[in-house]
């Protein structure tokens, strides 16, 4: 239910993007991402597997694809999900990949109807694509040769530090500016 619920993401950022301000998403991502890894650390949630429901699949799909949509950052989002579920490390990896290839081409029509693409932005994005595929294949090489328990601490650790930039990005951009 993941994916069905970004679709439900992905087009009401399309339909609200133009009355939603990129900072409040910022913050509202940040927070709940920092709520969530603060959850699960405080509250001593067993390192052992927990099977999600639809409605939750819906539920933070739905918040992947509108916060990937709007800020380029579904990761939090989708890592509430995914991480209690304590998948295999490599699962988890292909799940994520496939995931966000499906919701980035979700949002190609989003994204053209808007006027994002431009020679510019699809010539950067040429330049870098021979680093994006050598940082994921310095990933998967990393992954495999990471014991289990350490590859989640350290997911767990990343969705907390993504959150804090993002509660201090949106924060700042809302009462400093």
């Amino acid at each position: 239910m993941l994916l069905p619920g970004s679709v439900v993401g992905v087009a009401a950022a399309w339909l609200f993007a133009a009355f939603v301000a990129q900072a409040y998403v910022e913050l509202a991502v940040g927070a709940t991402g920092i709520c969530f890894v603060l959850y699960m650390f405080l509250a001593h949630v067993p390192a052992q597997p927990r099977r999600s429901s639809a409605a939750s699949g819906m539920f933070w799909g739905s918040l992947a694809g509108f916060t990937s949509t709007i800020i380029q950052v579904g990761g939090p989002p989708y890592q509430a999900h995914i991480l209690p579920q304590r998948l295999d490390k490599l699962t988890l990896i292909g799940t994520t990949i496939i995931f966000f290839a499906l919701v980035n081409l979700m949002k190609i029509a989003p994204y053209a109807a808007l006027g994002q693409f431009s020679t510019r932005t699809l010539a950067t994005s040429l330049v870098l694509l021979p680093l994006a595929i050598a940082s994921n294949l310095f990933g998967l090489w990393l992954a495999r040769r990471t014991p289990t328990e350490l590859f989640y601490r350290l997911a767990y650790l990343l969705v907390l530090l993504i959150s804090l930039v993002l509660f201090w990005r949106g924060t700042s951009a809302i009462f400093f500016t």
